[in-house]
């Protein structure tokens, strides 16, 4: 009776893992995932070259000023060798260009809410990764545990064997599959402290450190109370649903504005030149002028662009159907997925429970002679695999509830509350958004570029 206290005390203990209070929780490996993600940094780089386009689609609306500097040289065999220097200036802006410029601004402007969500959809990626390596790290240490403990607990069932065997209560075959059996066991262990391993180094992928003491996961996160309410959330938050919606616009706003080209622009320009001749005096010229230029004849390239904007305008429209689609469907398998964790884990205590008592039975019968060694080893390594089995279930449930969150687009730094400041798209887009010059504007966003580290 004390060898079955000494087993159920140490399998409690293993099982509940006492986590000391400076021990990480999963929010604390949340922000390590998110303030040391190498994927968000570029992502948030790729979102800053994004928002340039619109500085640059506002450039086109203002007048271009060009330095000219000229100095020539002629040779004559009728006239006197002559050198002639100039220095000018230039200018020339659109003014009427019948819309292209404001509709290529929309569709810029467009392109960087689309890829703003392509970035929140990263940070979902980077927080299921973060979730799921912090299980994966939390399942291979108590795979570890009980892999101790059943090698502890057959090495304790072999010397028993070996005291009966020397008593002639049994033979040396049940010695020799005790042996077996604790070799097993040892490999077992083996193979679950390379898991461990394996699984330390997934979690540094992802946090940029290795795993301290982990805490047990906290109570599962609210999600949706049905399987349709969940769908319809996420056809209102999920990230690339909203990134779909923002390439439609900016693919409309683009064929929009090739369509335009087929009226025109309006021109104005002026030139200021001061000429500086080896003979004569210098002399100063100013010019001013006003063009207008619409293309009659282009081979079918205007044609061609046209059909080709039309094209990718029905492609995006299309994209965004499938992928409200896929991501409905993504749901509804992540909903599914919860609903058979949950199930698979109270089946699983029911057979641990099972189990345990099968192989607390099974030990008293063999002490009684009623039993072989043999079936307390079976009975040991059923219960083994009983207490795996709710292991995986358990951590199963945690990472589909929080892939569920992610597919109804709520796995986000806000929503789960992690109380850490986030990156601010805003701040780099509205400091460039006018493309400023050396001015209050630009002094703003050095300031930005300063905040994140980018000056």
């Amino acid at each position: 009776m004390a060898r079955k206290a000494r087993f159920s005390v140490l399998f409690t203990v293993l099982l509940s893992v006492s986590s000391p209070i400076t021990a990480q929780t999963l929010a604390d490996t949340f922000v390590a995932a998110y303030q040391n993600s190498n994927l968000l940094e570029q992502n948030r780089a790729l979102l800053r070259a994004a928002d340039e386009d619109v500085a640059i689609a506002v450039a086109g609306l203002r007048p271009v000023l060009n330095f000219v500097a000229d100095a020539r040289a002629r040779y004559s065999s009728l006239q006197p060798d002559s050198v002639t220097a100039s220095l000018g200036l230039s200018a020339e802006m659109t003014l009427i260009d019948f819309g292209r410029g404001r509709l290529g601004q929309e569709a810029a402007t467009a392109q960087v809410l689309a890829t703003r969500q392509a970035l929140v959809d990263i940070e979902q990626r980077v927080l299921l990764d973060a979730a799921s390596a912090y299980m994966d790290v939390r399942s291979a240490s108590e795979a570890v545990a009980l892999s101790r403990a059943t090698v502890r607990v057959i090495t304790e069932e072999l010397s028993a064997a070996r005291e009966r065997f020397e008593l002639g209560e049994i033979t040396r075959t049940d010695v020799s599959l005790a042996e077996a059996r604790l070799a097993g066991a040892r490999s077992n262990l083996a193979a679950a402290e390379g898991d461990l391993a394996a699984a330390r180094e997934g979690y540094k992928l992802v946090t940029g450190a290795y795993p301290g003491q982990l805490r047990p996961p906290p109570a599962l996160p609210r999600t949706a109370p049905s399987v349709q309410v969940a769908q319809d959330i996420a056809q209102r938050t999920h990230p690339l649903i909203l990134q779909a919606q923002h390439q439609v616009t900016a693919s409309e706003r683009s064929a929009e504005a090739i369509a335009a080209q087929r009226h025109g622009s309006v021109t104005a320009s002026a030139q200021i030149n001061r000429a500086f001749p080896d003979r004569g005096q210098n002399s100063t010229t100013g010019e001013l002028g006003i063009r207008y230029a619409r293309p009659l004849y282009q081979g079918g390239r205007e044609d061609a662009q046209t059909r080709q904007a039309l094209a990718r305008r029905d492609a995006a429209r299309s994209g965004l159907h499938q992928t409200v689609a896929q991501i409905s469907q993504q749901v509804a398998i992540a909903w599914a997925n919860v609903d058979v964790a949950s199930a698979r884990i109270a089946a699983s205590q029911q057979q641990v429970r099972a189990s345990e008592s099968a192989f607390e039975g099974t030990r008293e019968e063999a002490r009684l002679g009623a039993r072989t060694t043999l079936d307390v080893l079976n009975a040991e390594t059923d219960l083994l695999n009983a207490r795996t089995t709710l292991l995986q279930a358990q951590a199963a449930q945690q990472i589909a509830t929080y892939n569920l969150l992610s597919s109804m687009g709520l796995l986000t730094v806000d929503h789960l509350g992690l109380g850490i400041p986030t990156y601010d798209a805003e701040a780099y887009f509205n400091a460039v958004r006018t493309a400023p010059l050396a001015s209050p504007q630009g002094e703003a966003l050095d300031r930005v570029l300063r905040a994140i580290g980018r000056d």
